[in-house]
C-alpha cells in the first residue's frame, strides 16, 4: 500500500461542480493528492449564477473537521470562501487544535464583477484571524485591495504595494493573483522570506475561468502536501492552472462561465 499525501478543503460546495469544495477536489487530484473536505456552506449554483446558499452550523463544521483530524493525516489544508463571523471563529479553533500545517488561504471576498460577497465585519475577522495563520494567502486584485483598503492595483507597483501591506499587517506569504488586470500577460506576484517573485503566463481569450482561484489555491496546497517548497509548489500549481486554462475550451459544460478542464493532462492520453 502506498501512503498517498492529504490535503483538505475548507468551503462551500458549488453544485454545478466548477468552484468551491468540488474544483477543489478535482484540482488536489489532479496534483497528486488525495483530498479531504469540510463543507462550510451549500450553493444552489450552475454556469450561470447563484440562486441560493444554505448555511451550515459551526457546530457542524466543527464537528467535519474533528471527523476528519481524528482519522486522516493531513498534510496540508486550503480555506475558501467563509461567510460568516461565527464560522470563521470555529474553521479558526478547528485549525488550532488541531495544530494544522500548511495552510492557504484563498480569502474569497468580492465576485468577478467586483461585487462585494462578504460584510465589512467578516473581512476584517478574515484579516485578523485567519491571515496570521495561513502559511500563504492567494488574493485576487480586488480581494487585495479590500484587505488593505488601497486602491485597485492597475500596475505591478501597486500590486507590490498591497503585497507588502499585507506582510506588514501579519501574512506569512501572499501571492497576489492578477487574472483581473489588463494586458496579454496574467501576473501574479508572490511575496514570501523576504523575496518578491513574479509568474506570468499569456492570458487566454476563453470564457470558461468559472473556479480558477479556488483551482489554484487547492493546487498549491495539495503541491505542499508533498513537501516541496512554497516557491516550487506555486510554480508547479501555476503552470498546472495555466494548462487547464488552455484547455478550458475542449470542454462543453454549461450556458455560461464553464469551469478549467482539471484533467487536461491526463484526459490528453
Amino acid at each position: 500500500m502506498t501512503e498517498i499525501p492529504i490535503t483538505l478543503t475548507i468551503a462551500g460546495s458549488d453544485s454545478g461542480g466548477g468552484a468551491g469544495i468540488q474544483a477543489d477536489l478535482k484540482s488536489i487530484a489532479a496534483n497528486r493528492a488525495y483530498g479531504a473536505s469540510v463543507i462550510t456552506a451549500l450553493t444552489a449554483q450552475n454556469t450561470v449564477g447563484v440562486s441560493g446558499v444554505h448555511d451550515v452550523p459551526p457546530d457542524f463544521i466543527l464537528a467535519q473537521m474533528d471527523a476528519v483530524f481524528t482519522d486522516l493525516n493531513i498534510a496540508s489544508a486550503k480555506i475558501g470562501m467563509l461567510s460568516q463571523i461565527a464560522v470563521i471563529e470555529t474553521v479558526a479553533a478547528g485549525l488550532g487544535k488541531y495544530k494544522a500545517e500548511n495552510i492557504v488561504l484563498d480569502p474569497v471576498m468580492v465576485a468577478t464583477s467586483g461585487d462585494a460577497l462578504l460584510a465589512d465585519d467578516a473581512v476584517t475577522a478574515i484579516g485578523e484571524i485567519l491571515v496570521p495563520m495561513a502559511d500563504l494567502i492567494t488574493p485576487n486584485l480586488h480581494e487585495a485591495s479590500k484587505l488593505t483598503g488601497l486602491p485597485f492595483a492597475a500596475d505591478r507597483r501597486a500590486m507590490i504595494r498591497q503585497g507588502e501591506a499585507m506582510i506588514a499587517s501579519g501574512a506569512k506569504a501572499v501571492l497576489i493573483k492578477g487574472g483581473h488586470g489588463n494586458g496579454k500577460e496574467s501576473s501574479d506576484l508572490l511575496i514570501a522570506d523576504g523575496q518578491q517573485t513574479w509568474f506570468h503566463s499569456p492570458r487566454v481569450d476563453t470564457q470558461n475561468t468559472h473556479g480558477t482561484g479556488c483551482s489554484l489555491s487547492s493546487a498549491i496546497a495539495a503541491q505542499l502536501a508533498h513537501g516541496v517548497n512554497l516557491l516550487t509548489a506555486v510554480e508547479q500549481a501555476k503552470t498546472w492552472l495555466t494548462g487547464a486554462i488552455i484547455a478550458a475550451d475542449q470542454l462543453s459544460v454549461g450556458k455560461g462561465s464553464g469551469p478549467v478542464n482539471h484533467f487536461h493532462a491526463l484526459w490528453s492520453r
